[in-house]
């Protein structure tokens, strides 16, 4: 529930008197009591006045005004008042300037024109926000990226990352997408979505590591009939579903050099020429890139055309592995306990401090994604509800068949091996995609596979089209 957070007084700084009367008005329909200056001189003097009868609650500041502009404003209030939340705006201010305000510590950054929603939600969250007491940065709150998937975080890292990826999807950049497998990079490109004026287009995504080379241009670009062997009617690429509305490129360091050319082209000029057509279609698209590949390490190997590396890297941004945000475990681990409980049926409800300490201290090199299928097993297995250390399974470890019985009577070999053979089952025998969804590698998959037909001569064993061996 949100809490209630009160009347509440806060300044606003801007030269532009109607923007001043403006968000007066917008305030006060939320609730909040307004104090307006012009400049950033009389703002500070206006700070020290009120701050023993009537104290500032929050201040909204201008990024560019004559004199003394935003950002020193914001550096001296944070001198003497370094827990006040300082949110910037600017109608003209560049991408690379709200990148830096966040950074320095600005609590958020809007971009004119923004909608009464917008002012609102952040009003909310900068006065209801926690405040420490030994430390000069707020504590942010978990963040979410969409009402279907959440994207949960705390970590103060992670959180300055997700305000960097909403002040640019306000703009109309190329975003590239730089983490290790498993950290959230679609979850991110679609949080750019959902924040950019585009939320209402489409959202098209292609994983160029899943299509086949063959068959990655036409799915990228579309084809007439008869352009091929096959081509019995007109295919609309990829690019041109999404006009209007943002393309993912997902694992972009995966492509081809014959395609990266193409794509180049596409970028550069924005247009597309489908397979057997004589005249190209315009585009208005926002390409977003991930790769879990260093690509300037790419492109020094010769695999990626540094020209496509600098169109695609106009607005860099880096996901951290779960590793590096320790403090958001625990709140991914009660949010995957609860959905791997409703999905699997289960009565999974808490996970004791054994267990939790044990998942803080693993390595994580699958990220989030191994932790929710860590926790997913774990909850298969707590039958009782409490997921403690003996139902943790993590990629690589090899229980032996006299381990402790688990609460259905079978031993934990026993149920790690029902549930490997009946993920193999639900992806018709395909150990890339298996594997995978149990967050092992192949080779871990193959091994465990082995051990089976060992012990068991007679078990048939699901074989779909892979491209690996046993």
């Amino acid at each position: 529930m949100t809490p209630d957070i009160g009347t509440k007084t806060i300044m606003i700084v801007d030269d532009d008197p109607a923007m001043r009367a403006a968000l007066s008005e917008s305030l006060r329909q939320l609730g909040h009591a307004t104090l307006t200056t012009s400049n950033g001189e009389d703002a500070l003097v206006l700070l020290k006045r009120r701050e023993r009868e009537d104290p500032i609650a929050a201040i909204i500041t201008d990024m560019n005004m004559p004199g003394m502009n935003g950002m020193t404003l914001f550096r001296e209030v944070k001198k003497d008042l370094p827990q006040m939340p300082v949110i910037m705006m600017s109608a003209f201010g560049t991408i690379e300037t709200a990148v830096v305000a966040i950074k320095s510590g600005v609590f958020d950054y809007l971009v004119k024109p923004f909608k009464q929603e917008a002012l609102e939600t952040l009003i909310r969250r900068a006065l209801s926000a926690p405040k420490k007491h030994t430390s000069d940065e707020q504590r942010p709150e978990p963040l979410s990226a969409s009402k279907e998937r959440t994207f949960l975080a705390q970590d103060p890292a992670m959180c300055k990352v997700l305000k960097m990826a909403k002040v640019a999807a306000a703009s109309q950049t190329t975003i590239l997408i730089e983490a290790e497998s498993g950290t959230g990079k679609e979850l991110l490109a679609r949080y750019i979505h959902e924040h950019s004026p585009r939320v209402h287009r489409p959202f098209i995504a292609i994983n160029c590591a899943a299509v086949p080379e063959g068959l990655l241009e036409s799915e990228l670009f579309g084809y007439e009939t008869g352009a091929f062997t096959g081509a019995v009617s007109k295919k609309p690429g990829r690019f041109e579903l999404a006009h209007n509305g943002t393309l993912l490129l997902d694992e972009v360091g995966e492509m081809h050099l014959s395609l990266q050319a193409k794509l180049l082209r596409v970028l550069q000029e924005r247009e597309v020429d489908l397979l057997g057509s004589k005249e190209p279609i315009s585009l208005d698209i926002r390409v977003i890139a991930t790769t879990n590949r260093p690509l300037l390490e790419e492109v020094k190997a010769g695999r990626f055309r540094e020209d496509l590396y600098y169109r695609l890297n106009v607005f860099p941004l880096q996901l951290p592995p779960l590793r590096h945000r320790l403090s958001d475990i625990p709140l991914l681990v009660q949010h995957f306990l609860q959905e791997g409980a409703r999905k699997n049926r289960k009565p999974a409800h808490s996970v004791s401090p054994e267990a939790l300490s044990l998942l803080t201290a693993q390595e994580w090199r699958g990220n989030v994604r191994e932790l929710e299928n860590v926790i997913e097993r774990a909850v298969i297995l707590a039958e009782e509800g409490t997921v403690t250390p003996e139902h943790l399974l993590f990629p690589g470890s090899t229980p032996t068949r006299t381990e402790r019985t688990s609460t259905d009577g079978l031993t934990v070999w026993e149920a790690e091996r029902n549930l490997i053979l009946e993920t193999l089952e639900q992806y018709g025998g395909n150990r890339t995609h298996a594997a995978r969804a149990l967050g092992i590698s192949i080779r871990t998959l193959r091994n465990k596979i082995r051990e089976y037909r060992q012990t068991d001569s007679h078990l048939v064993i699901a074989c779909g089209k892979t491209t690996d061996s046993i």
